[in-house]
């Protein structure tokens, strides 16, 4: 049992490994309490790693062999099947669920009631444990059904494609193509950034639907076709688009002219992973031989990717045994990350653009570079995703339950979950993704603590 639960809870990492995102040992160092070892050793970054498949189901198409087994359900005696099921349920979600009282609700009493039910269907007692796990109020906790939860393996272990989006939610709530992957299924059949999906493969969408839901839905075997209905500007607009797989450049950079600032260097990170660090390393040193003086990083619309990317991303900028992330879990127990070593460039004017796409990873990156007085944040709120989910099976073949396991705080212990981070100066986030010169305010390029 203890062997397979390592498989699974591994298996989003190797998934990254495939997509071209390599888990690296992280770039700062970590220190762990003797309670939190274990958990924080496999979990810290599951979350991340969602975020990473999120994209892969939209994005990717993936080829392995991965194998992934639920874990044994214990001895649950006379009850029925269905009853078992929601026992399960149960105990996965109480076992670490970080919110102890579980919404203020008397929550082992809800295990009775539903526990003592008769169902008349295995299909009746998986929409009981949906309004189970749907009464914690965290949409991010949820029950996923047999399907689903295949899918997500499947991202792992499959021979899957997808149309070419990138995938967010919108102020208003509503699952948004925040990119489109230039020559993708989805440029080429018209779909364009920030048009709402309405539904996919014959699913409806609303505001209780998660990026997942959609991403989910999105993917499917090379050259298969899925049906799409987008809104844009209050209309409706249908879409047969035809998945393949896709290669997808989450580092790009350029040079722009900034009136008052001279030549500025911009990085655009659409997510972190392993490989990102060395990337934007990359990219800057070759950005400082074309004469910038200057360093803007675009990270409107990153929806995370890897918390080590973040990590080792911030770590670039920051001077050595400087805080990057706090890590808390249910027990309280945190897990702090700081960086060991001086990063490359302490010194180039840094301003991090964002907007309320920019969550979970992202919001780590830019609270680290921030709070440790690095860089100037422009744009707008970010989204505020500051949790963390792991996923675990349900025994004999009935889906899986995605459960909020821990907390981020940022260097100076702020909670950025459903609040996001304030900038430091109010900027248009509309440019252009290719050219961010127009809407970036040359007061925020100053040398760093000046």
């Amino acid at each position: 049992g203890t062997e397979k639960m390592r498989l699974f809870t591994w298996f989003s990492f190797f998934a990254a490994q495939i997509l071209g995102f390599p888990i690296s040992q992280p770039k700062s160092r970590i220190r762990f309490s003797l309670a939190s070892n274990e958990m924080f050793s496999k979990n810290t970054m599951l979350d991340e790693a969602d975020d990473v498949l999120r994209k892969a189901v939209s994005v990717f198409c993936l080829s392995a062999a991965i194998s992934v087994s639920p874990v044994v359900a214990a001895d649950y005696g006379s009850m029925s099947q269905e009853q078992q099921m929601v026992a399960e349920a149960w105990r996965l979600v109480d076992s670490s669920f970080i919110d102890r009282t579980f919404n203020n609700q008397d929550w082992f009493k809800l295990r009775q009631d539903n526990v003592k039910r008769k169902f008349k269907s295995m299909e009746e007692a998986r929409g009981s444990v949906t309004d189970m796990i749907g009464s914690l109020g965290d949409k991010y906790t949820r029950y996923l059904s047999p399907s689903k939860y295949q899918s997500l393996v499947d991202s792992a272990t499959g021979n899957l494609c997808g149309v070419g989006v990138e995938i967010s939610t919108n102020k208003e709530g509503k699952v948004v193509a925040s990119d489109v992957e230039p020559n993708s299924p989805a440029e080429k059949a018209g779909i364009q950034a920030k048009d709402i999906f309405i539904e996919a493969d014959g699913n409806m969408y609303d505001i209780t639907s998660t990026p997942d839901d959609v991403a989910l839905n999105l993917r499917g075997a090379e050259g298969s076709k899925v049906g799409i209905v987008m809104e844009r500007e209050g209309k409706k607009i249908d879409f047969i688009v035809t998945r393949e797989p896709i290669k997808i450049t989450s580092v790009r950079s350029y040079v722009a002219s900034v009136n008052g600032a001279g030549k500025v260097g911009v990085v655009r990170i659409k997510s972190f992973s392993g490989t990102t660090a060395e990337t934007v390393k990359g990219e800057i040193e070759s950005l400082k031989k074309r004469g910038v003086k200057s360093i803007a990083l675009d990270l409107r619309g990153n929806p995370g990717g890897l918390l080590p990317g973040g990590v080792d991303t911030a770590s670039l900028f920051l001077d050595s045994n400087k805080p990057v992330v706090f890590v808390v879990n249910k027990n309280g127990v945190v897990d702090a990350q700081s960086t060991y070593q001086t990063g490359f460039d302490l010194a180039t004017p840094l301003v991090i653009y964002v907007d309320s796409n920019t969550a979970s990873a992202a919001e780590v990156f830019t609270a680290a570079v921030q709070e440790n007085g690095r860089a100037t944040v422009v744009g707008e709120q970010t989204f505020g995703k500051g949790i963390v989910q792991t996923i675990k099976p349900l025994s004999n073949n009935n889906g899986g339950i995605a459960v909020t396991v821990a907390r981020y705080e940022t260097p100076q212990h702020h909670s950025i979950n459903k609040v996001g981070i304030a900038v430091d100066m109010k900027a248009p986030i509309d440019c252009p993704k290719s050219d961010v010169s127009s809407c970036l305010p040359v007061s925020a390029f100053k040398i760093p603590n000046a």
